[in-house]
Formats: C-alpha cells, structure tokens, sequence
C-alpha cells in the first residue's frame, strides 16, 4: 500500500509521460523551427550570391512566407490524422519528408531534370497570358525568374511537408494529460521554438562562413547551402526514431504499470465524459463555430507579428547597426531567452491559477509595446536588443494558455479539427508578416514602418483573446469546462 505522501498511480503515469513522450516531441519541434527560419540566416549569404537571379528582398519576403501556404494544405486532415489514426506513424512521416524538403533548399539555383524545364514551359506560357490582356510580364522573362520560382516551390513544399506536426502534437498531448497537467506539458513542448532561434543561429554562422574567403566550398557547395543541407539531416534520423519510441495511446504502453495505465486512461476518460455531458459537437460544426473562427483570427494576427520579427531580426541589425555575421549569430541569440523562461513561467502560472485569458492577452500586450519601441530612432543597439527580447518573450509566453482554450470549447475530433483550423489559417499570418516587411523595405527603405504594422497587429490579437472571455470559465470553475453551448 502506498504511504500517504507517496506519489498516486496517477501522478506516477503523467510523469513517466512527460519523461518518455516529450523529450522527442520538444527534440521534433527544436528542429522543425529551425528549418522552417533558418532562411532568415542562410539569407545574409543567399541574396548576395543569388542577387543576379532576381533574389531581391521582396522575392526572399514572399519564399519565408509561402511556406504557410503550403502548411494550411494538410493542418487539418493531419490532426484528424493523430485523433482517428496513429499520431506515431504521422509524426514520423512528417519529420522524415520535412528533413528531405529542407535540404533541397541548397540547390534551388540549379537545373533539375523533370523540374526546371517544365517549369520555364509554364512562366513562359504564364507570360504570354498576361501580356495577351495587355499587362506586363517583364519580370516572368528575367533571367533566373525560374531558380525565383524553384525557391517558392520549395518553400511551399516544405510547408506541406511540416503541416500537421505542431497541431498534432497539441492533439497528441490531449491524450496523454489530464486538463490539470496539460498547460505544463504544451510549455515544455513549445520552448523548442525559443531553444531553436537559441541553438540556429551559431552553429548557422559557423557553416555560413563556408566557401567564403581563406574557407574552401565542401563538395563545391557553399555556406548558405550548408545550412539548408546540415539541418534537414536530424529531421530524418528523428523520424525514424519516433517510429520506434511514441506510443499512440496511454492504453498501449508497456512503460507503464497495469494500475498507471488504468488510472490515467480512467482520468482522462472522465474529463471526456463530462465534455460529453454538454453537448457534442461534430467535426463540421466545430470548423463553423464562431469563436474557433476568432482564435483563429487571433492568432493570426500575433503570428503575422512573430515571424516578421523572427525572419527579420537579422537583416535588422545588420540594416541598423551593421554588424558583421558572428555579431549577429550571437545577438539574436538574446531574444529566445526571453522566450523560453516566459513559456515556462506562463504554463506553470496558468495550471496553478486554474487561469487562461489573462495569461494568453497580457504577454502579447508587453511584447507589442517593446517592439514598437525598437523602431524609434536613435536606439543604441543595447536597448534594441534589450526590446527585442521583451517583444519576444511575449510573442512566444502566450502559447502554453493560448492552446489551452480549443479543448475547453470541444473534446476528441471536434477539438482535433478546431486547433488545425486555429492553427492553419492563423499560420497565414506567417506569411504576411515577413512579405510585408521586405515589400516596404524595398519601397520605403525603412523597416520602422513595417515594425509598427506588426505591433499594431499583436495589439489587435491580445483583445480578440481578452473580449473572447474563455479563460473566465477556468477561473472561476473548480474544473476547467471543456464544452460549451453552441
């Protein structure tokens, strides 16, 4: 018989949980988010080297945002995926062809058979389209416009290779923790994104600096290739990792004891139950309900501000304050800092208050403040940096509460095909982020008025989250609600 003080069977089977399941899940996402910005790096090389080809800031904007196109093509389905089929033999899939696609990156300058030629068919016939209704296709018939393009194709395919990977690990974890644990667990998962702008950025400008001066090419590629080929290689050697070691079900795993499994299965069937008690909801139903279609919104507009600030913090300091590569491979190692500790304080805060709304609205309020204030002009770079991390902290301290509230609205597919929704057409803003910045770069000559865009923006997201009142319900609650009259 256990002693009073002694851990219940329970807590026991979370914790063996968190040891065995989140480890991998955090390793998967540290190098998701890496081969999904490490563009933002590869880019202080890339533009220079490829400049005769067409690859001006606009066109390399538009490539780091494309890839959110192609995420929003298989979010959903790859949620509905984890919930109905095996979230193991998914996620494997997913990081294996991730890790490829990245790595392909490295050659979009070259000639592809089967893919450069048809593709010079198709813009030339493009042109011939547009200009036969009068309009001007001059920058179709550039020379390089197809490598242009072989660099959007390759990004949009990323996307779709890495789409369903975050959002199926927020389902993935709905399985495995009670409501009491969960915001804890969604932390440990998200401060991969942080470790990774932490872990990126130095070992990138080690292997930027291949092929350049006294450093000969290796195997005739250079630094900016490297990076895109070094990173896509730990994707594919996880994936066949988590084939071997994720468990789908709680009820499937031999790491845990007969009395673990039984008690933890019987918690979380107890929590769907009483979701159940409230009314169910179809998977259709939860795609239309309107305060899915408002965290979406919401989170589309503070994502349009977080990878605006991520793909172009180092351009920035080096457009403002002109530092060298190492410089910057070490400074924007700053802001994630910020990002890490707040992800974590937030998650341990919001399960221990039993709180939501405050936790998810307030982070992103400071970080809009801050990074507003790093376009004022005259800034030292100390203090820069210094807002740069606030403005981080709260672009990332948010998450933990934030994916909290979809399974308080629905349970099982509905809250699987909500949160790829959210996640998907919120992840849009992905891509207007950074085009936006490199559009008005180019015609302003100015990041300021791109900066101030994307504060504004975070600002319009902390009130959607805040008048949408659903972390009250948890406040108030002795047990978070987990439905909702619709």
């Amino acid at each position: 018989m256990s002693s009073p003080s002694s851990p219940s069977a329970l807590d026991r089977a979370v914790s063996k949980a968190y040891w065995r399941l989140l480890p991998l899940l955090f390793i998967g996402y540290v190098i998701a988010y890496i081969d999904r910005v490490n563009v933002s790096f590869a880019k202080l090389q890339m533009q220079k080297d490829l400049h005769s080809l067409g690859f001006t800031e606009s066109v390399l904007g538009f490539g780091m945002g494309i890839f959110f196109i192609g995420y929003l093509i298989l979010e959903i389905p790859g949620t509905l995926l984890v919930e109905r089929w095996s979230a193991r033999k998914w996620i494997s899939r997913i990081l294996v062809s991730w890790g490829i696609v990245a790595a392909m990156t490295a050659f979009v300058h070259y000639r592809i058979p089967g893919v450069t030629g048809p593709l010079e068919s198709m813009l030339r016939g493009l042109s011939g389209l547009i200009e036969s209704f009068g309009g001007d296709a001059s920058s179709l018939k550039q020379d390089g416009s197809v490598y242009v393009f072989q660099f959007w194709a390759i990004r949009f395919l990323l996307g779709v290779a890495e789409a369903g990977f975050y959002p199926g690990v927020i389902v993935y974890l709905t399985h495995w923790f009670p409501h009491r644990d969960r915001s804890r667990a969604l932390a440990w998962f998200f401060v991969g994104s942080p470790i990774a702008t932490i872990l990126g950025p130095p070992v990138s400008a080690w292997l930027i600096n291949i092929g350049v001066k006294d450093n000969p090419p290796i195997l005739g590629l250079v630094g900016w290739q490297w990076i895109f080929i070094f990173w896509g290689i730990p994707a594919v050697v996880l994936g066949l990792i988590v084939l071997v070691r994720l468990t789908d079900w709680p009820h499937q795993a031999l790491w845990l004891s007969t009395e673990e499994r039984e008690a933890l299965q019987s918690e979380l069937d107890r929590e769907r139950a009483e979701a159940g008690e409230k009314g169910h909801m179809t998977v259709m139903q939860a795609l239309r309900n309107p305060k899915v279609l408002i965290l979406a919104a919401a989170y589309f507009f503070v994502v349009t501000g977080n990878y605006g600030v991520e793909f172009y913090m180092p351009s920035i300091l080096k457009d403002w304050y002109d530092f060298d590569v190492k410089q910057i491979a070490w400074l924007v190692i700053i802001p994630p800092i910020g990002s890490l500790i707040g992800q974590l304080v937030v998650g341990w805060s919001s399960d221990r208050m039993n709180e939501r709304r405050w936790h998810a609205s307030l982070p992103i309020v400071l970080g809009a403040a801050a990074l507003a204030c790093t376009a004022i002009r005259g800034n030292p770079a100390w203090l820069t940096v210094a807002l740069f991390l606030v403005a981080m902290t709260g672009l990332k301290a948010y998450l933990p509460a934030f994916w909290t509230l979809p399974s308080m609205l629905m349970t099982q597919s509905a809250a699987a095909a909500s949160i790829g929704l959210i996640n998907s057409f919120g992840n849009l803003g992905g891509m207007v982020g950074p085009t936006m910045l490199g559009v008005l770069k180019e015609n302003t000559n100015s990041y300021q008025l791109g900066i101030w865009i994307l504060s504004t923006s975070m600002v319009v997201s902390a009130s959607i989250i805040f008048r949408l009142g659903i972390g009250r319900q948890a406040a108030r609650a002795a047990k978070p609600a987990v439905a909702v009259e619709v």
